[in-house]
């Protein structure tokens, strides 16, 4: 490769452009050795046109800067002389030595030197395509590299990992889903379809509706950091795994492969989807993670009545072996029904005993200074002496239905205010989609399918990193924003 020296203009002369510096950032972050030695030790002497770094940084180049193929990012390398050095490659074509060939004629033989053709500076598609080939043989180095920067950010944050939610996302696979007609199988052998079903209620009509979504291709099963949004752990695989059961696996691998993060996380949050008792049981019980997941309205028999109205929500009681005036809902709301008025109303929520495992709630005429006409019937029933603190309602979690009841409540404003840090999940969904280009990408096969989401939430964590020992935390999400300089003031 020519040297600076033996060039008339050298890019690296220039100061570098911002949109460089996330890259720069990005190469300085990453913890790439271990992976750089074993390709350059698979290549050993073999020729080295193009030198693996340089390939490395190339292809980093391409999730940074959001080239949905290897033709585009080949593309960007011709036009963009301050990213080919950047990335290592000499922007100036070289001269092959010349071609010595026997020319004669009546009088004389003698050897004349031909010009040899230039040889372009930047990789030809089958050579990217092979190096990413290699890549792609070593995924388990890209799955360590993600770890070791989860690592070193909990290392840097001290609150990073408290509060984690999850979320599948569907990305289809650059294939129809189309069956060959003579080897029976579609062109990405590995994905396969998957189905996801909405249901709900319309709050005007009381109409039930569905919602259903198709796609041929995978699931990318997401556990991410909701205050900071950023991944924490991935899976990708076939789209008609179960979401349920690979958190489950996530969360029992995740934990135990790093007990510092289990020790951190105080809550869990998913939407209805997840909603699932063993799950529930399993994050409080084996790892003291709050569950924050809305329980979803499964019971099917008083629908089936012809007196059931949709607009209200259905109660069964909560003691239903004794004649009792507490009933809760599917949601976890745990009423009373005033046995003189009739009237339904919301237990008051006391807090959750961590010693008992239990919730405890108080009667709402007591907590909230209310009058009850049948507040003497209800204590009556409950047994015991009832003082003027009211009837005390306790709810042990090992001996009601875990899906419905976990250690917060569905409703109370803690659940729903990290209920709500859920929507980071979609903000990391959309970057995943837009910024690393896989609404519409050209991956087949499960194994590259796992390297590109690696390398693009590798460079998500890198990014965030860089900013946070820069000084820079606010920027830790941004993946567009050009990388300020340094100050040198």
């Amino acid at each position: 490769m020519a040297t600076t020296s033996n060039v008339l203009f050298s890019w690296a002369d220039v100061e570098k452009l911002p949109e460089l510096r996330r890259l720069e950032l990005v190469l300085d972050t990453l913890p790439d050795e271990e992976l750089l030695a074993t390709l350059e030790a698979e290549r050993g002497r073999g020729r080295n046109d193009y030198p693996v770094r340089a390939m490395w940084r190339a292809l980093l180049a391409g999730v940074v800067f959001g080239h949905r193929s290897i033709a585009s990012l080949l593309r960007e390398l011709g036009r963009n002389p301050a990213l080919l050095t950047a990335c290592g490659f000499d922007p100036l074509p070289r001269q092959a030595r010349p071609r010595p060939v026997w020319e004669r004629d009546a009088q004389r033989s003698r050897v004349v030197y031909l010009a040899a053709p230039c040889r372009d500076s930047i990789p030809s598609h089958w050579n990217f395509s092979r190096f990413v080939s290699r890549v792609v043989e070593h995924e388990a180095q890209v799955r360590a590299m993600f770890e070791r920067l989860g690592e070193e950010l909990r290392e840097a944050l001290p609150d990073f990992g408290e509060h984690l939610g999850y979320d599948g996302k569907a990305i289809e696979s650059h294939s129809t889903g189309r069956v060959n007609r003579n080897t029976g199988e579609p062109s990405d052998r590995d994905a396969d379809w998957g189905r996801h079903e909405t249901h709900g209620v319309d709050a005007k009509t009381g109409t039930p509706w569905t919602k259903v979504k198709t796609w041929f291709g995978y699931g990318l099963h997401l556990v991410a950091d909701t205050r900071y949004e950023v991944p924490v752990d991935y899976r990708v695989t076939p789209a008609s795994h179960s979401e349920v059961k690979e958190l489950e696996a996530m969360v029992e691998e995740g934990f135990e492969n790093s007990p510092a993060l289990a020790r951190r996380c105080r809550d869990l949050c998913a939407d209805r989807g997840l909603d699932s008792g063993p799950l529930k049981a399993k994050l409080w019980d084996g790892y003291r993670v709050r569950p924050l997941i809305e329980p979803r309205e499964l019971w099917r028999e008083e629908k089936a009545m012809p007196d059931y109205d949709p607009t209200r929500p259905i109660t069964r009681p909560l003691y239903p072996e004794r004649v009792d005036t507490i009933v809760h809902t599917e949601k976890g709301q745990v009423q009373c029904r005033c046995p003189e008025t009739g009237e339904v109303r919301d237990l008051a929520f006391w807090g959750f005993e961590s010693n008992r495992n239990t919730l405890k709630y108080r009667c709402p005429a007591a907590a909230c200074d209310l009058k009850c006409a049948g507040r003497e019937a209800c204590e009556r029933s409950a047994g015991g002496h009832v003082g003027e603190y009211g009837r005390i309602v306790r709810i042990d979690l090992n001996q009601h239905d875990r899906r419905i009841f976990t250690p917060t409540p569905w409703g109370s404003p803690s659940w729903k205010r990290g209920y709500h840090r859920r929507s980071a999940l979609e903000r990391i969904n959309n970057r995943i989609d837009h910024s690393f280009e896989f609404e519409q990408h050209f991956i087949r096969g499960l194994a590259r399918m796992q390297t590109r989401v690696g390398l693009a939430l590798v460079v998500m964590l890198a990014l965030a990193l860089g900013h946070v020992r820069a000084g820079r935390p606010e920027s830790m999400r941004s993946l567009i924003a050009p990388v300020p300089f340094a100050d040198t003031g």
